[in-house]
C-alpha cells in the first residue's frame, strides 16, 4: 500500500537549464520506481533531461524560524561582500 512507501523528493533538469528544480515529491517502494515514476509524473511533456530522486528522510534542512540566527555570522565577514572595490569603467557586465 503506498501509504507505507518513504516519500520521495523529485528535482528535474530542464532542456533549457542547467540545474535541477525541485518539482513535487512522491510515494514509492524503492529508488527505481520512485526514478520511473518521477519520470511518468514530472516529464509528461518531455522537458526534462535529468532527474534526481532523493528520500526525504535523507534532507536535511534549516529551521526558517531560526534563519536570523543562523544566518546572521555572515554578516561580520565584509570580504564576502565586495561592495568597497572599485570597478573600471571599461569592465562591462558587473
Amino acid at each position: 500500500m503506498s501509504k507505507d512507501w518513504p516519500l520521495w523528493e523529485v528535482f528535474i533538469r530542464s532542456r533549457q537549464g542547467l540545474d535541477h528544480k525541485h518539482v513535487g515529491s512522491l510515494h514509492a517502494p524503492d529508488t527505481r520506481m520512485a526514478m520511473e515514476n518521477a519520470r511518468d509524473v514530472y516529464t509528461r511533456r518531455q522537458e526534462g533531461v535529468s532527474i534526481w530522486v532523493v528520500a526525504s528522510k535523507d534532507i536535511h534542512a534549516s529551521n526558517p524560524d531560526e534563519a536570523a540566527q543562523f544566518f546572521d555570522p555572515a554578516e561580520d565577514k565584509v570580504y564576502r561582500h565586495p561592495t568597497f572595490y572599485n570597478v573600471p569603467d571599461d569592465i562591462e557586465h558587473m
